[in-house]
């Protein structure tokens, strides 16, 4: 395996690394980068956030849960390099000491490269931008004042041309990690079925550092192309495996506002920067936030194995806890989504705002239409050993009344279709109360009355 790509202005060019060699711990042992810290070491603190250019743009990462062969052809920026060759300070580095954003300093380097790269790509949400940065000391006003002051700053000349690097020749980089297309991940995936697929690593990240696993067969998904991006098919979205939970959210949120709300406390910046689609959904967790937003638009689940292709309503996919209708050496191609009127409505249940898994997710599909409820799609996470449709509930609502009568009759009915369990997030009653007032908020949504939070005013 040969990995190239550019660190801090500079190529690199490794030769048969380890892959599941993370890059904070090469850059920190390897490099001496020090300035990327450990805190977490599992994706949520931030402290080791760098930022990657690829071909797509610019994203701050967790470089914790960032293995080196996804790094490939990419251009990776640490905190050494931000600042200018004549040693000049980047507009936020020095804003962070104007405006004291700093007193520890352990986390400041994390905060710097998350504030440096929405300032290249001239993102002032920095509330959004800065969710998945953790401080304990300094409290946020002051490195959030410290964001707003670097607004407007001119981007370092030596930012300005960040790029990655060239694609490389595929006969450099084929081999039995990196296949370069989905025929060849076909191909490689049916002759190693027990091997373990990388798309984002948000998941799998943790397995080697938290779990300690050695995976023994890793095949990265981040070099086949064709399994990128999403593409209009007149009456449906393709979404490939490998699209990202950010570029989804970009892709879907003008369709579907409620969605993108939800996405948006998605993990963080960094997760969502990484994190695949296809991959939320083939871990088939019960409490993944995409899945039932997925179901609820009617999203179709595409397989692959080798030449032979199937597909299946996405709900059908998940068959029991821990266990998804897919066969060994068989993976997820695409996911598709039908174009429809937006009668979504998402909501998250969380400990957290931001950066939180969920008690419950839950994303009701309501058409509505002369008064009439038409055929609803209730889909709810962390109500049930997978993601799940509430059929009863469904069947309590087609064809009636649009009213709060119908709706209290589906909130009974919803106590039938599931007997969520009690855990550290939330207990068995609390979670069938959430789910019920998520439907009662949807339908208040649907008829224009504010029912979120950051909507409801005295």
């Amino acid at each position: 395996m040969q990995i190239t790509f550019m660190l801090n202005g500079t190529s690199v060019s490794l030769t048969e690394p380890n892959p599941t060699t993370t890059l904070l711990d090469w850059l920190r042992e390897e490099r001496h980068l020090t300035g990327t810290k450990e805190g977490c070491n599992e994706g949520d603190c931030g402290a080791c956030t760098v930022m990657v250019t690829d071909h797509a743009g610019h994203h701050p990462l967790n470089a914790c849960i960032l293995f080196l062969p996804q790094l490939h052809g990419k251009h990776v920026t640490t905190v050494e390099g931000l600042r200018a060759p004549n040693g000049s300070l980047h507009p936020v580095q020095d804003a962070m000491i104007t405006h004291h954003g700093s007193q520890c300093g352990f986390c400041t380097p994390g905060f710097v490269m998350s504030m440096a790269t929405a300032h290249l790509n001239d993102d002032t949400d920095h509330d959004t931008t800065l969710a998945g940065n953790l401080c304990r000391c300094t409290g946020y006003a002051p490195i959030i004042r410290a964001a707003k002051a670097a607004e407007g700053q001119p981007v370092p000349d030596h930012l300005t041309s960040l790029h990655p690097t060239s694609p490389a020749n595929p006969s450099q980089v084929k081999d039995d990690a990196t296949p370069q297309s989905a025929d060849e991940l076909a191909t490689l995936y049916a002759a190693n079925p027990d091997a373990t697929l990388i798309a984002g690593a948000t998941d799998v990240g943790l397995w080697v550092t938290k779990q300690l696993r050695d995976l023994k067969k890793p095949i990265f998904l981040n070099q086949c192309a064709d399994l990128h991006g999403i593409t209009d098919e007149d009456t449906h979205w393709r979404i490939g495996a490998m699209t990202t939970i950010a570029e989804v959210e970009r892709a879907l949120a003008p369709h579907f506002p409620s969605l993108g709300k939800m996405l948006r406390r998605y993990g963080s910046t960094q997760v969502r920067a990484a994190a695949t689609l296809g991959g939320n959904i083939a871990n088939g967790s019960p409490i993944g936030d995409g899945s039932p937003a997925m179901i609820a638009l009617g999203a179709t689940i595409h397989l692959r194995m080798e030449g032979a292709r199937r597909e299946m309503p996405l709900e059908d996919f998940f068959i029991a806890y821990g266990k998804q209708d897919r066969q060994r050496g068989e993976f997820v191609e695409a996911i598709t989504v039908p174009k429809q009127p937006d009668t979504l409505h998402c909501t998250k249940i969380s400990k957290r705002f931001d950066q939180d898994i969920s008690a419950v997710c839950a994303c009701l599909n309501l058409p509505i239409q002369d008064g009439i409820f038409g055929q609803p799609r209730l889909a709810f996470g962390g109500m049930a050993g997978t993601p799940a449709r509430a059929s009863l509930a469904e069947a309590a609502l087609t064809g009636q009344p649009a009213t709060l009568d119908t709706i209290h009759a589906a909130m009974s009915a919803l106590a039938q279709d599931f007997t969520p369990m009690s855990d550290m997030r939330a207990s068995q009653e609390y979670r069938m109360q959430v789910a019920q007032n998520a439907l009662l908020r949807a339908f208040h949504s649907a008829n224009s009355t504010p029912s979120d939070l950051h909507e409801v005013t005295s």
